[in-house]
C-alpha cells in the first residue's frame, strides 16, 4: 500500500498535494514541507458506529471548578484560575519570560499542596534546577523531568499522577510513530492531541509552551489553537522592564483581560498599579501632542498616554505611522479632523504612539488620539491634569462609551482633576472633586482642550 505524501505550511498548517513556493493560506514563501502520511489503524476494540451518550442532567458537576495558580495576574487572564482537565497554550517571543512565568506558577501551585510536573525538552533537569534556585522554587511537590518522547511523557504523568503539568515546549516533543522531525506540523498536531486526551481522561491541567514566528503568531498549524482550551500570549519588548499577558481564546472566561508583570532579577513580579506604570513619565509641564485616556482592558481600567507628532511632510505623499494604536483608526480620525474640524492635515506627516508598549483596540481612545493630533498641529499643549475619553464618529460627533464611571474613578485616584467626556456620559459620573466637561462634537472638544 502506497503511503500518501502531502505538503504542509510550517507557518499556518495549510495542506497541499504538491509543493508550492508560496503558501496559499498565509502567503509565506518557502514554508511548504513534505510529510509522509501515516496509515490509520483501529486498535481500541470498540465497534464502529457505537458512541456512548449520557443525558446532561445525569452529569455530576465537579466539586472544584477552579483553583488559583498563586499569581493573581495569571488567574485574572485565565478567568479566575485554572480549570481542572484544561489545556492552556502559552506563546511568546524567545526570552520574553514564558518559562519563568510557568516555573513560578508551578512553585506556587506545589507550595499550595498540588503535585506539579515540569517537563522540559529544551533544558536538562540541572539547568531547570538552576533557574528554580534563582526563583527560590524548592517545594517538595514540584517534580522536574527532561523528556521529548510524548509516549514516555504520558506514562510519566500516569505514574506520578500530578494535578498540573507544564510542557516546555511543544516544538521539542515528538511521537515516534509519526515520520517527521520534532516541531513539524504533524508532530505538533499529534502530540498536542495526545496531551489533550490525557488531560480530559486523567483530569490533569496541562500548560503547553509554544514558539512564535517572526510575525508574532504561534508556530505550527493554526489548528493547534483550536485543540486547546485557552491560548495566552506573553508580550513585551526585551529592552522594557514590563510584560503583558493577554488571552486571545478562552473557553472558560473572558478574552479581554490582561495581566501585567515586571521583569526583575528574581523573576516576574506582578504590577498592582498598571496605570501609574503607563503614565509614570507623563510630564506635569504642558507639552504639545500628548493626551491621557482611560481605557478598559476587560474589567480593569488603565490610564495610557497618547503621543502624536504632526509635522510638515518633505515627501510627495504624507506618511502615517502608528505604534500601539490601529493604523486605520488613526487615518479615519485624521480625515474627520480635516473635514469636520477644519485642520488641513493633507500635507503633514502624522505619527501616533501609545506610550509604554501597550496596544489600544477600543474606540474610546479616539478622542484622545484626535486631541493629541490637534495639539501637535497647533503646537498648543493639552492640560496635563485632564483625561479625555470618547468615540469619534464620521460626522464629527462624540459618541458615549461604556464603563465611564470606572474610568474616571481610576483617573481621580492618580491625581487628575479634569475630564472631557461625551455629553451623554456626564450623568453617569459621580466623582467628587473631578471637574466634568461634556462635549457633543469634535470641534467643541478641540476648543475646550486645545486653545490657540
Amino acid at each position: 500500500m502506497a503511503v500518501k505524501t502531502s505538503f504542509f505550511c510550517q507557518e499556518c498548517g495549510c495542506q497541499s498535494h504538491r509543493w508550492l513556493g508560496r503558501c496559499p493560506g498565509c502567503g509565506s514563501w518557502n514554508t511548504m514541507v513534505e510529510e509522509r502520511g501515516q496509515p490509520v489503524t483501529r486498535n481500541d476494540g470498540k465497534q464502529p458506529g457505537v458512541v456512548p451518550v449520557i443525558c446532561i442532567s445525569e452529569i455530576q458537576a465537579p466539586g472544584e471548578e477552579r483553583f488559583s495558580t498563586g499569581i493573581q495576574e495569571l488567574d485574572r487572564v485565565l478567568g479566575g484560575g485554572v480549570i481542572p482537565a484544561s489545556v492552556v497554550l502559552l506563546g511568546g517571543d524567545p526570552g520574553i519570560g514564558k518559562s519563568t512565568l510557568l516555573l513560578q506558577a508551578a512553585e506556587r501551585l506545589s507550595s499550595a499542596g498540588r503535585r506539579v510536573l515540569y517537563a522540559s525538552g529544551e533544558e536538562s533537569v540541572r539547568q531547570i534546577q538552576l533557574r528554580a534556585s534563582r526563583l527560590k522554587a524548592r517545594s517538595e511537590e514540584l517534580y522536574l523531568a527532561f523528556e521529548t518522547d510524548v509516549d514516555r511523557l504520558e506514562q510519566c504523568i500516569i505514574d506520578l499522577a500530578p494535578a498540573v503539568v507544564v510542557v516546555d515546549s511543544i516544538q521539542t516533543i515528538f511521537k515516534s510513530e509519526v515520520g517527521s522531525a520534532p516541531g513539524s506540523v504533524s508532530q505538533v498536531r499529534e502530540c498536542t492531541m495526545q496531551l489533550m486526551r490525557l488531560a480530559k481522561d486523567r483530569g490533569v491541567s496541562i500548560f503547553i509552551v509554544g514558539h512564535v514566528t517572526k510575525e508574532g503568531m504561534l508556530a505550527g498549524p493554526r489548528l493547534l489553537e483550536h485543540i486547546v482550551d485557552t491560548v495566552l500570549y506573553f508580550e513585551g519588548e526585551r529592552h522594557q522592564f514590563f510584560r503583558i499577558l493577554r488571552s486571545c481564546k478562552n473557553r472558560f472566561g473572558s478574552t479581554n483581560e490582561i495581566g501585567i508583570f515586571e521583569m526583575s532579577d528574581s523573576g516576574l513580579a506582578e504590577v498592582n498599579n498598571p496605570s501609574a506604570l503607563f503614565i509614570m513619565n507623563h510630564s506635569k509641564t504642558p507639552l504639545p501632542g500628548t493626551a491621557v485616556v482611560p481605557v478598559l482592558e476587560g474589567t480593569r481600567p488603565l490610564l495610557v498616554e497618547i503621543q502624536a507628532l504632526v509635522s510638515l511632510t518633505t515627501f510627495g505623499t504624507p506618511r502615517r505611522m502608528t505604534a500601539g494604536v490601529d493604523y486605520n483608526r488613526v487615518v479615519l480620525i485624521a480625515a474627520v479632523l480635516e473635514k469636520r474640524a477644519g485642520l488641513p492635515l493633507t500635507g503633514y506627516d502624522i505619527y501616533v504612539n501609545a506610550v509604554g508598549g501597550v496596544r489600544l483596540d477600543e474606540p474610546s481612545a479616539d478622542l484622545g488620539i484626535a486631541l493629541a493630533m490637534a495639539s501637535s498641529f497647533r503646537d498648543v499643549p493639552v492640560d496635563p491634569s485632564l483625561v479625555v475619553v470618547g468615540e469619534v464618529g464620521l460626522a464629527g460627533e462624540i459618541r458615549p462609551v461604556g464603563g465611564v464611571a470606572k474610568r474616571i474613578n481610576e483617573a481621580a485616584k492618580l491625581g487628575f482633576l479634569k475630564s472631557l467626556v461625551p455629553v451623554n456620559n456626564v450623568s453617569q459620573i459621580k466623582e467628587p472633586g473631578m471637574e466634568i466637561t461634556g462635549v457633543e462634537t469634535l470641534t467643541e472638544a478641540i476648543e475646550k482642550a486645545v486653545q490657540g
